[in-house]
C-alpha cells in the first residue's frame, strides 16, 4: 500500500478519512488473501520491542518475514509494565527465547519531560496513571530497558537480550553495550 508520504498528490484526490482509505486497502488485500497456515508462535522465537515511530520499518530493516517474530511497539520502545506483560506471554505461551530492543535517533521522547503528564492533568482534570518515560540519552535508555527485561521475575529467557539504536538517517542498527 502506498501512503501519502510517498505520493502527496494521491492523498488530496482520495475522498474520505484516512481510516476509510485504510479499510478500502484492507478490502483489496483481503480479496487476494490466502491463509498462510501458520500459528502465532514466531518461527525465529524472537520478540522485538521497538518505538512506534513511523520511520521504522522493522520487517525490512531486520530482514524479517511474516511469522518470524513478535513485534511490540510503543512510544520510545521503552520496556514498561505492559511490555513485560507482552514479553511474558510471548515467552511463556508462545515460545520466544530472544529479545531485541530497538530505540532510534531523533526520538520524540527526547524532547518531552514528565511535565507532559502535569500539562495533561491541567487540561483534562485527571493525571494519567502512566509515566511518559521521557529520556535525554538514548543509549542509557536502551540500557535501562535491557535491565528491566533482565531483572523481570516473570520472564523465563533472559540470556539473549540485546539492545540497539536505529539511525533513522542511515538505516543502520548500532548495538548498545549493557555494561557501560
Amino acid at each position: 500500500m502506498t501512503t501519502s508520504a510517498h505520493h502527496p498528490a494521491d492523498a488530496a484526490r482520495t475522498a474520505g478519512t484516512v481510516t476509510d482509505r485504510l479499510v478500502a486497502a484492507n478490502r483489496r488485500y483481503a480479496h487476494g488473501f490466502q491463509d498462510p497456515g501458520m500459528d502465532a508462535r514466531p518461527v525465529l522465537r524472537v520478540a522485538v520491542v521497538a518505538c512506534m515511530d513511523a520511520r521504522l520499518d522493522l520487517h525490512d530493516a531486520l530482514g524479517l518475514e511474516l511469522g518470524d517474530c513478535h513485534t511490540i511497539r510503543n512510544a520510545g520502545g521503552v520496556v514498561t509494565d505492559d511490555v513485560i506483560r507482552s514479553l511474558t506471554i510471548s515467552q511463556r505461551a508462545l515460545g520466544t527465547r530472544s529479545v531485541i530492543l530497538i530505540h532510534h535517533t531523533g526520538c520524540g521522547l527526547e524532547s518531552l519531560t514528565e511535565d507532559f503528564r502535569h500539562e495533561l492533568e491541567d487540561e483534562v482534570g485527571q493525571r494519567p496513571p502512566w509515566a511518559v518515560e521521557a529520556f535525554r540519552d538514548v543509549d542509557q535508555d536502551v540500557r535501562q530497558s535491557m535491565q528491566r527485561v533482565r531483572t523481570s521475575p516473570f520472564l523465563l529467557h533472559k540470556g539473549d537480550v540485546r539492545g540497539f539504536v536505529f539511525d533513522v538517517k542511515q538505516g543502520l542498527l548500532r548495538e548498545i553495550d549493557p555494561a557501560v
